[in-house]
């Protein structure tokens, strides 16, 4: 008999043995060669794929700018995705440790809130969650090296990936200047120490030319290997798009 975790995804709140039992056997850091690339599309897909195998699993944001107010919070779109992909129901607040109201660079927009971005905190709140689950997303915000801070000495996304030290998905925008965008990246990454653990080609612009070419071309430079090719979506949706990855070489791999 099939197990069914496997078919069904798991619904799995703090308050259980299970979810306070386990810890993270697999974490990822989702970084893009751009904004606007579907960095949460393919990060609550991710969620989707380990779901169905099974695993115990959290998005979270770390930081997100641009924010509604709803029943008296704010809400951001990344992050709302984030939670209902995750089969780990966390407290709202755990989802994302800073949701800035403007839609602008995170530390402009902090900065007008009088707010610090401090990756402590960030830290911590992926700590917290890693503890009760056995896969998590930490989702960036922008490109790779967004500053978290107006100082010119201030950490940006790429300090805090180090500091983290997860090994690092790279979602590809398939639009013209992919492939510098997408090699410069992750050159960026690896310059810091960090582990390419794969790569995911979004198809952002519909009338993209050469597309196979362009995916070939990524797939012979890039230390790492495609998870999959998300074709562009009418209406994008992370249950679609998780069908069209392919996360083995995410879950065997051994965390050192």
């Amino acid at each position: 008999m099939a197990d069914p975790r496997l078919v069904a995804p798991l619904d799995i709140s703090i308050d259980t043995p299970a979810a306070r039992a386990t810890s993270a056997r697999h974490a990822f850091f989702v970084t893009g060669t751009d904004t606007e690339i579907g960095k949460t599309l393919v990060s609550s897909a991710l969620l989707h794929a380990a779901s169905r195998r099974g695993l115990v699993c959290a998005g979270l944001k770390s930081v997100a700018a641009g924010a509604s107010e709803h029943n008296g919070r704010f809400v951001n779109d990344d992050v709302e995705q984030l939670h209902q992909a995750s089969n780990l129901k966390l407290p709202d607040d755990w989802y994302c440790p800073y949701v800035l109201k403007d839609a602008t660079a995170p530390h402009i927009a902090a900065a007008a809130e009088g707010i610090a971005l401090d990756c402590s905190v960030i830290r911590a709140g992926y700590a917290r969650v890693a503890a009760r689950a056995d896969l998590v997303i930490v989702e960036g915000v922008g490109g790779f090296r967004v500053p978290l801070g107006a100082d010119a000495n201030a950490p940006d996304t790429a300090e805090l990936a180090r500091q983290l030290g997860l090994p690092v998905i790279l979602v590809v925008g398939l639009r013209l200047g992919c492939i510098n965008h997408a090699l410069l990246t992750a050159e960026a990454i690896t310059a810091r120490g960090l582990t390419l653990a794969g790569w995911v080609a979004n198809h952002v612009d519909p009338e993209m030319r050469h597309v196979a070419a362009n995916i070939d071309t990524l797939a012979a430079r890039l230390p790492a290997p495609l998870l999959g090719r998300v074709p562009h979506l009418a209406h994008p949706d992370a249950a679609t798009a998780s069908g069209y990855l392919d996360i083995g070489p995410l879950v065997d791999m051994t965390r050192p």
